[in-house]
């Protein structure tokens, strides 16, 4: 069970969390993708990205920089911001304390990042006590469902086109489960926001508290 926006008891809970990054006055939205890079998508989004003139920020799981470093390289070359996702994409409810840390600071011997996205937007109180200390913790305000394999393009589109608003951070992936919806969706998808008038831009390394 998913859902498109971060519930609002979860930001009571851990009130250091940032879905959403509102600027006064301005139409802008946060791009970002996670679970890359892999050689089945990741050309396709940095091609699609350069096409339309459009920067993102990828949450990087460190087990595939590993073993595919020269897409990595690729990311940061063509100025695209990374973030941490873990080495092993650990489900936080799911794993001990130590472990997860470990697995965190594992990510970090590859990917030299502030921002840090849990793998499925979950972690414990104790995971999330220690890492905010450290990192900028990026959740989102809109997930796109491209990795549910019973979901299609269109209803992709449709909880864009209806979820999104100023100031959302917007999550995207970089993965083999979307690998058959990106083609198609993300170019509508990136139309969808400049026909709106949208200024798509990263989530920033430097994020004023």
């Amino acid at each position: 069970m998913y859902r498109s926006r971060i519930p609002t008891f979860v930001k009571f809970f851990l009130p250091k969390i940032i879905c959403r990054l509102p600027q006064a006055g301005k139409k802008i939205v946060y791009l970002t993708f996670d679970d890359g890079p892999i050689p089945e998508t990741t050309p396709y989004i940095l091609e699609t990205l350069k096409k339309y003139g459009v920067k993102a920020t990828f949450f990087c799981v460190g087990e595939n920089v590993k073993k595919y470093p020269e897409l990595y390289k690729r990311i940061i070359e063509e100025g695209h911001i990374v973030g941490n996702h873990t080495f092993n994409h650990l489900k936080g409810w799911e794993t001990p304390l130590e472990t997860y840390l470990e697995n965190v600071s594992q990510c970090e011997e590859y990917i030299s990042s502030n921002l840090f996205r849990p793998p499925y937007g979950k972690m414990t109180w104790r995971q999330y006590k220690a890492l905010e200390k450290k990192f900028q913790l990026i959740f989102w305000d809109v997930l796109i469902p491209d990795f549910d394999l019973d979901s299609s393009v269109q209803r992709c589109l449709d909880v864009l086109k209806k979820k999104t608003r100023d100031g959302s951070i917007l999550v995207f992936h970089d993965n083999l489960k979307a690998k058959n919806k990106l083609t198609e969706l993300l170019p509508e998808a990136l139309n969808f926001l400049l026909r709106e008038k949208y200024d798509i831009r990263p989530v920033p390394n430097n994020i004023s508290k």
